[in-house]
C-alpha cells in the first residue's frame, strides 16, 4: 500500500482540509475505485490507526482518502489533536457538506491529474457516524457519486443535541455556547448554538432520511447491536427509508470494538490487529463495492 499524507484541499471559509491518499501496490494499468472517507463527530482521520481499515480495500484494489473536515478542530500540523477548539465550535452540518463537496472536487480533478490509474467514474462514499449521514446527504445530490456506505451512521441532523432536555437546549440558546467533553482527552470542547441556528436554516437539506428516499445509487447500512451512540435504530430507520438497500448489522459497538491509543500510551498485544466486528464490517464493504452488479 502506497500513502500519499498531509494532502492540503481547500475547505469551508477556506479553512485547510487534510487528507491521505492510499494506493494499492500494483504494475497493473488498472484503473482504482475511489472510496472518499468521512469521518464522524469528534472525530478524525486518523483515528484508531486508520490505516488498518485502508489496507484491505487496497488489497482489494480500492483506493482511500480520508480527510479532516475543515472546523473538526485539527489543523494540519496536528491532524490527530483538537489543537483549535474554536473552529470546533464554529463547525456545522452545511459547512461539512461544503467541505465534501471540496473533497470530490479535488478527487475529480488534481487528483485525476496526480494520479492517473484513480477511475473517475467510480467513485464511493463512506461515513462513520455522523459522517456517515453527511456522505447519505452528498450521495442524494451529487451524481459523481455510485455507491455509498453508512458505518453505524446516524438518521437525523441532530448530534449533539438530539438527548438534550428543553432546560439544557434553552440554556443552549441562552449563553451562546454549551460544552462538550472529549471523553478520550477530557477537554471541554464548545459547541457555539449557530450549530442549531444552521440545522434550523437548512432542515429541508439536511433530511437524511428523506435523502436516503431519492437515492438511486447502491447502499449499504453497517451497525453495530450494542452502539451507545447512535443506536441500531438507525440502521432500520435508513432500510425502511431505502428498502433497496443493503443492511449488515454486527455484534459490536459505535466503532465496531476499535480503539483510539494515542502515542504516549503503549500499545496491548493484538493491537495491530483489527477486531472481529470491524473486519466483518469490512468484509461485507469490500465485497459491495466490488460487486459489478450492485
Amino acid at each position: 500500500m502506497q500513502k500519499i499524507s498531509s494532502i492540503i484541499i481547500s475547505g469551508s471559509s477556506g479553512r485547510p482540509i487534510t487528507a491521505d491518499l492510499y494506493l494499492p501496490e500494483t504494475e497493473t494499468p488498472d484503473k482504482f475505485p475511489v472510496i472518499v472517507y468521512a469521518h464522524g463527530f469528534n472525530g478524525f482521520k486518523d483515528w484508531g490507526n486508520f490505516s488498518l481499515i485502508a489496507q484491505p480495500f487496497t488489497n482489494a484494489g480500492l483506493a482511500v482518502l480520508a480527510f479532516n473536515f475543515s472546523h473538526n478542530g485539527t489543523t494540519p500540523e496536528s491532524p490527530a489533536d483538537f489543537v483549535d477548539p474554536e473552529a470546533f465550535g464554529q463547525n456545522n452540518y452545511t459547512k461539512q457538506l461544503y467541505d465534501l463537496g471540496c473533497v470530490l472536487n479535488w478527487v475529480c480533478g488534481e487528483a485525476m491529474q496526480l494520479f492517473p490509474n484513480l477511475d473517475s467514474g467510480a467513485i464511493y462514499l463512506i461515513g462513520h457516524s455522523m459522517g456517515g449521514g453527511m456522505v447519505i446527504l452528498k450521495a442524494a445530490a451529487d451524481k459523481r457519486v455510485r455507491k455509498v456506505v453508512g458505518w453505524a451512521s446516524i438518521s437525523h441532523c441532530t448530534t449533539p443535541w438530539g438527548k438534550w432536555s428543553s432546560t439544557m437546549m434553552e440554556q443552549w440558546k441562552r449563553d451562546g455556547v454549551a460544552y462538550y467533553e472529549n471523553k478520550r482527552t477530557h477537554q471541554q470542547l464548545p459547541l457555539y448554538y449557530q450549530l442549531y441556528e444552521d440545522y434550523l436554516a437548512h432542515k429541508n437539506e439536511l433530511d437524511i432520511l428523506q435523502a436516503t428516499q431519492t437515492l438511486t445509487i447502491p447502499m449499504l447500512i453497517c451497525h453495530g447491536l450494542q452502539d451507545p451512540a447512535v443506536p441500531v435504530e438507525s440502521a432500520y430507520l435508513l432500510k425502511m427509508a431505502q428498502p433497496g438497500a443493503e443492511l449488515y448489522i454486527t455484534d459490536g459497538d459505535h466503532v465496531f470494538n476499535r480503539q483510539h491509543l494515542s502515542s504516549d500510551r503503549q500499545n496491548p498485544a493484538g493491537s495491530e490487529m483489527l477486531p472481529d466486528a470491524m473486519s466483518k464490517v469490512l468484509n461485507v464493504t469490500i465485497e459491495f463495492l466490488n460487486n459489478l452488479s450492485a
